[in-house]
C-alpha cells in the first residue's frame, strides 16, 4: 500500500509540475515555442536585381563617345537614381576621372561615399528603448514591425507592441499575429480609440513588465493630409509624456514607388524627425537606384531592407553590398 501512495505522489507531483510550465507558456505568450528561429542578422544589398551598370559604364568609355558623361547621367536616371542625385553622382565621377582609371570602379566609391557608413540599430541603454514606425498604407509598416520585433527576440531582448494605428480595419489583428510569432507583448485597445492612449498605456505596460523594447505602430499616413501628421507628432509627444523617449524613428517606404517614395518621405521627414528608411519590397520590380534618391535628396540613412515575407527577412543595410550589387 505504502508503494501505492509513492506512485500516486510521485504522478501528482509530475502532473503538477507540467501543469506550471504550460500555464507559464502561455502567460508569457509562449515565447519558447513561437519565436521563429532565425540566423544572426548579416548586412544585405536588398533583393534588387543587378543593375549590370558596370558593364555599360565601362563601354561607353572605352567606346571614347563624346557623350560619355552625358549617356552615363541618363543611365543613372532609369536605374531611378532620379535626376538630381544622377547629376551629381556625374559630376563626382567627372571630378577624378583620368583617363585610362575604371569609370565603374570610380563610380562605386562615390556611391559609398553618398550613402556613408552602415547604421545599425543599437539598443542597449539603460531603461525601455521605444521605436516609433511610421509610413503610408500599404508599405509594408506593420509587417516591418513583426519583422523587427522578432529580430529583436531573436537577440535575447523583451520586446513590446503597441497597436497604435486604431483606423485601419484589421490593423491590431494583424498586429496580433506578428506579436504571437516573435513572443512580443501587444498592447492594444478597440479599432477607433485614441492612438495616443494606446501609446502610453504601451509605454506604461512595458516599463511595468521591463521590456527592454517598445515598437509603436501608427496609421497609415497620406503623406498630403496635415490632420494626420498632427495625429504624429501627438503619438510622440505622449510617449514623451508617459516618461519614455523616442530613440528611433523609422519611415517605411516601398522601394517599388520609385520617386513618389521621395515625397512621402520628405512630407514625414517635416513632421516627426526620421532617423532612418527601412526600404520593402526590393524583391520586386524595384530599381536600386531608389537607395542612392532617398539618401541624396533627404539625407537620410537606409537602415533595413526587405528581402520577402518570412519573418528572417528583415536585414540591416550593407552599403558596400549594395554597390555591388547596382554594378553588377
Amino acid at each position: 500500500m505504502t508503494t501505492l501512495y509513492v506512485v500516486l505522489f510521485t504522478l501528482i507531483a509530475l502532473l503538477c509540475v507540467v501543469a506550471f510550465f504550460v500555464v507559464r507558456s502561455r502567460r508569457t505568450g509562449g515565447t519558447a515555442g513561437t519565436v521563429e528561429e532565425r540566423p544572426p542578422s548579416t548586412g544585405s544589398a536588398g533583393a534588387f536585381r543587378a543593375g549590370g551598370l558596370g558593364a555599360r559604364v565601362r563601354s561607353l568609355f572605352a567606346a571614347n563617345e563624346a557623350d560619355a558623361w552625358r549617356d552615363l547621367e541618363d543611365l543613372l536616371v532609369k536605374a531611378d537614381v532620379g535626376p538630381k542625385g544622377a547629376a551629381d553622382l556625374v559630376a563626382r565621377v567627372r571630378a577624378r576621372y583620368v583617363e585610362g582609371e575604371d569609370p565603374a570602379g570610380l563610380l562605386r566609391e562615390e556611391i559609398l561615399a553618398i550613402l556613408g557608413p552602415d547604421r545599425w540599430l543599437d539598443l542597449g541603454a539603460d531603461g525601455l528603448d521605444v521605436i516609433l514606425v511610421v509610413g503610408v498604407n500599404g508599405a509594408g509598416k506593420t509587417t516591418t514591425i513583426g519583422k523587427l520585433a522578432a529580430m529583436l527576440a531573436a537577440e535575447g531582448k523583451q520586446v513590446s507592441l503597441a497597436a497604435s494605428d486604431t483606423f485601419r480595419a484589421a490593423a491590431g489583428e494583424q498586429l496580433e499575429v506578428w506579436a504571437d510569432r516573435a513572443g512580443a507583448h501587444l498592447v492594444s485597445q478597440d479599432r477607433g480609440a485614441d492612438p495616443g492612449a494606446v501609446a502610453f498605456d504601451a509605454v506604461t505596460s512595458a516599463t511595468a513588465r521591463g521590456a527592454d523594447v517598445l515598437i509603436v505602430d501608427t496609421a497609415g499616413r497620406l503623406h498630403t493630409k496635415q490632420p494626420l501628421m498632427d495625429e504624429l507628432q501627438k503619438v510622440k509627444r505622449v510617449i514623451e509624456k508617459a516618461g519614455a523617449t523616442v530613440d528611433e524613428t523609422f519611415l517605411v517606404l516601398d522601394a517599388q514607388t520609385g520617386q513618389n517614395g521621395i515625397a512621402q518621405a520628405r512630407a514625414f521627414t517635416e513632421s516627426v524627425d526620421v532617423t532612418g528608411i527601412v526600404l520593402t519590397k526590393t524583391d520586386g520590380s524595384a530599381k536600386g537606384g531608389i537607395v542612392l534618391a532617398v539618401r541624396e535628396e533627404l539625407d537620410l540613412p537606409i537602415r533595413y531592407v526587405g528581402v520577402g515575407e518570412t519573418a528572417a527577412d528583415l536585414r540591416p543595410f550593407d552599403a558596400a553590398a549594395f554597390a555591388d550589387r547596382l554594378l553588377a
